[in-house]
C-alpha cells in the first residue's frame, strides 16, 4: 500500500511541476511596457514636464501618488488614472496628462506572445510643496 501512496505521490509532483514550469516559460515570453530608461527615466522627465507648464503648488499635493498609465500598442500613453484623488481632482488629471504628453521618448508596448498589447503601468510619484490645502 505504501508503495502505491508513493507512486501515486510521485505522479502528482510530476504533473504539478510541468505545470509550473510551463507558466514560468510563458511568463518569460512576456513583458510589460518600457520606457527608455527606465521607471526613473520616466519620472524624470515627467516632473520635469510638470515643472515647465504648471504651478505644482496650486493644487496643494503633498505625498506620493499613484499614477495608472495606460500604453497602447504603439507605445503611446492614451490614459491617466491618479489616486489617491485630491481637490480640483478633475483639474488636476487633465493638467498631468498634458505633462504626460509633452514626454517625446514612446514607451516599449507590451508583448505577449511576440504581439504589442495595451497595458497598464502603475508609477510612483511623490509629491511635496510648500503649500498645503487646509479645507475651507
Amino acid at each position: 500500500m505504501k508503495k502505491y501512496l508513493f507512486l501515486i505521490f510521485c505522479l502528482c509532483s510530476g504533473f504539478h511541476f510541468s505545470q509550473t514550469k510551463e507558466q514560468t516559460e510563458a511568463a518569460q515570453l512576456n513583458q510589460q511596457a518600457e520606457f527608455p530608461g527606465g521607471e526613473k527615466a520616466f519620472r524624470d522627465e515627467f516632473m520635469k514636464m510638470v515643472h515647465a507648464y504648471f504651478d505644482i503648488t496650486a493644487y496643494a499635493v503633498n505625498g506620493k501618488f499613484s499614477f495608472i498609465i495606460t500604453i497602447d500598442e504603439k507605445g503611446k500613453p492614451s490614459d491617466l488614472q491618479i489616486y489617491p484623488k485630491v481637490k480640483y481632482d478633475e483639474e488636476f488629471r487633465q493638467d498631468m496628462t498634458f505633462a504626460m504628453k509633452r514626454i517625446k521618448k514612446k514607451w516599449k508596448p507590451a508583448m505577449k506572445d511576440g504581439v504589442p498589447i495595451s497595458s497598464n503601468r502603475i508609477i510612483e510619484i511623490n509629491f511635496s510643496s510648500d503649500h498645503a490645502d487646509h479645507g475651507e
